[in-house]
């Protein structure tokens, strides 16, 4: 219990001052807010250690998970979206997370969709977000790893999430992702495949089981031809019903796949309180933890070993996280908890967790 009060002394301090901060920080435009912090993390990654304390619980052995060859510090990671281009992986790090996961990205670089496309929905501790995966491209968010990888400056398993071209029809969506692939498989300790992001036309089409079966037939022969071939994760919606989450898992097992990730974000309006803005977008936060964890909960009671599952979606409390782990979930990541809990959630997160 030693690691307990040293963790829980050392949060006090930021603890007490986040909301103050978290009030100024909210009456700034939400992508801005972004992009100061993400400016921060960006500086703090030139000079942050890769050495944790001994008594650091974010490193305590009984928190260490190892799936599909990867040892995990601990099962919690950052959610692709947060860090989309790669500039604050040490900093981030430092935070605690287990894992983390950058991106989404495409084959080549794209403005994303018209501002504003980040909102925040406070009274339903929520995020609405239509980026349309705005990104620096796989190529130049490979070479920003590699050098992390040159410096040794990442000392947690990364992630890459990896997207389809807004430009590339559906028919081309297999060589389109295929590229990305062939960009960031080097770097990456694995691949997410996200077809479910509710803001690029035709995304969530790839979640059909003809365009699924075409998709990974390509990604998973150019991966096997590989000398060391990468595991291989797929991203599904909250939105699917049961019978298609059912269906995309076990496409999913038949390819040889590593593991799933559940969810992204939701197209639902149902029990919104706060005032939206017009246009489309996804949901993340509170709102979409209850489908996310009943389809999280499925896929583990049908197919049990057979794929790692990442639980992800409304996890705003350390109780939401145990809520995942008890439906099934092997590994956690969190997005707009972090958001909104600032930089100890981790921390929290961790000490529920640890108990």
């Amino acid at each position: 219990m030693g690691i307990f009060f040293a963790f829980n002394a050392s949060c006090f301090t930021l603890d007490r001052m986040w909301p103050f901060l978290r009030n100024l920080l909210f009456q700034i435009d939400a992508e801005t807010t972004h992009r100061l912090a993400m400016k921060a993390l960006s500086l703090w990654s030139t000079v942050a250690s890769t050495q944790f304390a001994t008594n650091d619980l974010s490193r305590h052995p009984s928190l260490t998970r190892t799936f599909f060859g990867l040892t995990f510090p601990n099962p919690l990671g950052l959610a692709a979206g947060f860090d989309k281009d790669a500039e604050a992986v040490p900093a981030l790090q430092r935070l605690g997370f287990g894992f983390l996961e950058v991106g989404t990205m495409t084959a080549k670089p794209q403005e994303g969709n018209p501002r504003p496309r980040l909102f925040r929905l406070p009274e339903d501790q929520a995020l609405m977000n239509r980026m349309g995966f705005n990104n620096a491209g796989a190529v130049v968010v490979a070479k920003r790893v590699e050098r992390y990888r040159r410096q040794g400056k990442i000392v947690v398993p990364l992630g890459v999430n990896i997207g389809k071209s807004k430009s590339a029809a559906l028919e081309k969506a297999a060589q389109d992702y295929l590229e990305s692939f062939a960009a960031t498989a080097d770097v990456a300790d694995y691949i997410a495949i996200n077809i479910s992001s509710p803001n690029t036309p035709g995304l969530r089409d790839l979640q059909q089981e003809d365009h699924l079966i075409q998709l990974l037939d390509a990604i998973c022969d150019a991966n096997q031809k590989r000398r060391m071939p990468r595991p291989l994760l797929l991203k599904l919606a909250p939105d699917l019903d049961d019978v298609s989450a059912l269906s995309c898992a076990k496409i999913a097992v038949d390819h040889g796949l590593s593991g799933l990730i559940i969810s992204n974000t939701t197209i639902s309006r149902d029990g919104l309180r706060s005032a939206l803005p017009p246009g489309s977008g996804g949901i993340s936060g509170k709102p979409v933890r209850a489908r996310s964890t009943a389809m999280l909960r499925l896929i583990k009671e049908e197919f049990r070993d057979k794929l790692v599952l990442i639980g992800v979606g409304g996890i705003m409390h350390a109780d939401d996280a145990l809520e995942k782990i008890n439906a099934g979930a092997d590994l956690l990541q969190v997005y707009t908890g972090f958001v909104y809990g600032g930089p100890k959630f981790p921390s929290h997160i961790l000490r529920r967790l640890y108990k």
